[in-house]
């Protein structure tokens, strides 16, 4: 039998075990306040819709499959840009487990080209090593190599981060950045675990008493290695 088929460990101290009428009750509060946090969450976002915007007049140039582009060329002629600054740099021999979980949850790019937007992914690596990690990985986004001042420019120094740009007939504006949490929210991994009793399971998360917990980021793995031996390190903390 192998590992993932074993029961696992018995749980120490549940929350408690109520009647199905009890449980409906305090689930109906619950609900309540996550009604509550939606249309706090849907302000905020009519908030950043109306945050003003810097304009980009300074050139940069990507390197992509296809050749040598410029930052307008990264729109694919839609409206908006979403741009992911990937950790993956040059003859990295350990590429960051949470830059490529959250690359793994991105959805079918169809959805957001739908509503004139493209995504893609930008990394310090170079694109003959970006192509076969990109493949190894099984990967599609649109992805390029930045070797100027891109990175620090937008924010982006060492770790990652998410920039978003407007074009409005050849001029582009950047309008939004975040990291760090602002960026793991967006990851399905994360919040469908956010639902469930357990959590995350990391040691920062206010949890029931003897919850499994580990140290934040040194669970994440690459896809392809969860079957391998537990990383011991820290990535993008």
């Amino acid at each position: 039998m192998s590992n993932s088929a074993k029961n696992p460990a018995p749980l120490k101290a549940l929350p408690p075990i109520v009647s199905q009428a009890e449980w409906r009750k305090q689930h109906e509060e619950l609900l309540e306040k996550e009604k509550a946090l939606t249309h706090a969450s849907d302000a905020l976002a009519a908030e950043r819709r109306r945050q003003p915007m810097v304009s980009v007049t300074k050139q940069y140039l990507f390197t992509g499959e296809q050749g040598e582009v410029g930052l307008l060329e990264l729109f694919e002629g839609r409206r908006q840009l979403i741009v992911y600054h990937h950790m993956l740099k040059p003859a990295d021999e350990s590429p960051c487990p949470g830059c490529c979980m959250f690359t793994d949850m991105v959805g079918h790019l169809a959805h957001l080209n739908a509503r004139d937007t493209t995504f893609v992914l930008v990394s310090r690596a170079p694109i003959d090593e970006i192509i076969p990690f990109k493949k190894r990985m099984d990967w599609d986004i649109p992805w390029y190599s930045t070797s100027d001042s891109f990175n620090p420019d937008f924010m982006v120094n060492d770790g990652h981060g998410l920039n978003i740009f407007l074009q409005d007939s050849g001029n582009i504006y950047h309008t939004y950045y975040s990291t760090g949490r602002g960026v793991e929210h967006l990851g399905s991994v994360w919040t469908f675990l956010d639902l469930t009793p357990l959590g995350r399971q990391e040691v920062w998360e206010d949890s029931p008493s003897h919850w499994p917990q580990t140290q934040p980021y040194k669970w994440w793995n690459l896809h392809d290695e969860y079957d391998e031996k537990k990383k011991d390190k820290n990535c993008c903390g």
